[in-house]
């Protein structure tokens, strides 16, 4: 258990069970005498189990996918960041089982929900995939259970829209189960901090249930952070997105107002970093990306409105990021002007790295794919290079018309061709100065060159 202090919550409910029974199962959460489930085994999931079964849980992992499944059952990692030796080890060592079979939830002492949380159509909460997961462990749970929802949400998901889905089960939260919410903290591509040295928040519905999941995080974490509720914890995550957020946007704002008056706002914020206090640096790109970074903000803006409380500042942060494709775009269009003498219409325009951040290859929410769908409603012919992705999804719902196409190889031949190169994403493996000193236009919206020291006659920040 962390030596900490367990803030005011809950008292159990009338009725639960003996203190001693939950006191045995803390005992072996404590004692890494327990098995823990974990539904979902994509970018939180997955670094997850591993994390358990590193720590010596017996670890189950849960997924839809079935050729994920077989990946892993194999020793196969199926994220770039998580390497394959992490894999075969928990699975040699008999610690990390994977599944699709969901009646093994019922084996469990502890399931933990790592599910995605993504928006809807209208920029709503899309839970369908949390009820889905509750669902499927009310059809199999049983007393003695603690579940912990880690899916990024709105306040509230926990106690109103997961609670009464187990308890249909015919359950009771707080006497049957233990039921808490603990927000993944996982930075995919961070090389300094991992699963297990990132601090975990922890809320529980009740006393019971947050000594539990005091218990089992603390046996994995190096640190864990007891806060009074679910929706404490559920807040604290938004928070931390929201307030990324909003910082990208202004320096987002600032990029533009600099940009007009010659200033580069690159080197501005390089030089306000030198304050040792009161300055956090952020920088401006094209746009947000990622699984966080875009969605959590609407998360509350939409419970928000349900309580009638305006988040002006929330919603203004997004309409920023969300325009600043098109603001690239314009750049875009002036350098084809200044260089070249020629519209966007049937130019070819290669967009240089479509994972949403430097050395990734998950494409979510990448501003790269709105900046290709935008060159293309101009008139101009958009291709990619990425190389971590080869591919794009074959079903990208909110960019169908992208879907399925492939990454083109960065030849000689294929730069000089190109009417213009516009630079999304900035991977390390790319050698921009071949790329400066080919291509008749360079479009660096994340000062990529600059900070490589490449030089050219036509790179414009944008």
């Amino acid at each position: 258990m962390p030596d900490t202090i367990l803030p005011q919550i809950d008292s159990a409910p009338p009725g639960t069970r003996a203190a001693a029974f939950w006191d045995g199962l803390a005992e072996r959460f404590e004692a890494r005498d327990a098995r823990i489930a974990v539904m979902g085994l994509g970018y939180v999931g997955l670094p997850l189990a591993l994390a358990l079964a590193e720590a010596g849980f017996a670890t189950t992992g849960f997924d839809t996918d079935a050729q994920k499944l077989s990946r892993l059952a194999t020793g196969e990692s199926t994220l770039r960041q998580v390497k394959r030796e992490k894999v075969q080890q928990a699975v040699r060592s008999g610690r990390l089982a994977v599944t699709g079979h969901w009646s093994g939830l019922a084996e469990a002492d502890a399931i933990l929900i790592c599910v995605p949380t993504p928006l809807g159509r209208h920029r709503e909460p899309d839970l369908s995939a949390v009820e889905a997961a509750a669902r499927r462990i009310a059809a199999h749970l049983r007393p003695g259970q603690l579940i912990v929802l880690e899916s990024t949400t709105w306040p509230g998901t926990t106690q109103e829209v997961v609670r009464p889905i187990l308890e249909s089960s015919g359950l009771a939260c707080g006497r049957d189960f233990a039921l808490a919410y603990s927000p993944e903290r996982e930075d995919p591509g961070n090389c300094h901090y991992d699963t297990a040295s990132i601090p975990r928040v922890v809320g529980g519905v009740d006393a019971h249930s947050q000594r539990l999941a005091l218990a089992l995080y603390g046996a994995v974490m190096q640190r864990v952070v007891p806060v009074s509720s679910p929706r404490t914890a559920e807040a604290v995550k938004l928070t931390e997105n929201i307030f990324r957020a909003v910082n990208i946007a202004l320096v987002n704002e600032l990029k533009q107002v600099y940009a007009s008056m010659g200033i580069d706002v690159w080197e501005v914020i390089e030089a306000a970093s030198s304050k040792p206090f009161g300055y956090m640096p952020f920088w401006p790109g094209p746009g947000l990306g990622g699984h966080c970074i875009p969605v959590d903000p609407f998360y509350l803006a939409w419970k928000a409105k349900a309580q009638g409380v305006p988040t002006r500042f929330v919603e203004l942060a997004g309409e920023i990021n969300t325009a600043m494709p098109h603001y690239v775009l314009e750049g875009l269009v002036r350098g084809l002007d200044d260089s070249q003498g020629r519209g966007l219409r049937n130019s070819r325009i290669l967009v240089l790295g479509v994972g949403y951040k430097p050395n990734l290859e998950d494409v979510r929410e990448s501003p790269a794919l709105r900046l290709m769908e935008l060159v293309e409603q101009r008139g101009g012919v958009a291709a990619y290079h990425d190389p971590l992705v080869p591919a794009l999804p074959a079903e990208l719902p909110e960019h169908p018309s992208l879907a399925g196409r492939r990454s083109m190889q960065l030849s000689d031949a294929a730069l000089e061709a190109c009417h213009g190169v516009l630079i999304a994403t900035d991977h390390d493996a790319v050698d921009y100065a071949r790329i400066a000193r080919l291509a008749p236009l360079v479009v660096d919206t994340r000062n990529a060159c600059a900070r490589r020291g490449v030089t050219g006659q036509y790179i414009v920040k944008a």
